[in-house]
């Protein structure tokens, strides 16, 4: 998810956003634990998606 579609999100959708994207990272990281994933640079950019949702929301939480 990049950045400019994340600023155009509301802080509800942003935390409903973030809940779907941990979920989706656990659940790549035990399918890749059980047999490698076919491309594991998704395991980093889901991650990546995590951080950048949280980081938003941090921000958005102190203005």
């Amino acid at each position: 998810m990049k950045q400019s579609e994340i600023k155009e999100l509301s802080v509800a959708e942003l935390e409903e956003k973030l809940g779907e994207t941990k979920k989706s990272y656990s659940d790549l990281k035990l399918a890749h634990a059980i047999s490698p994933l076919e491309n594991p640079i998704q395991l980093r950019n889901v991650r990546r998606s995590v951080a950048r949702i949280a980081t938003e929301l941090t921000k958005r939480e102190l203005q």
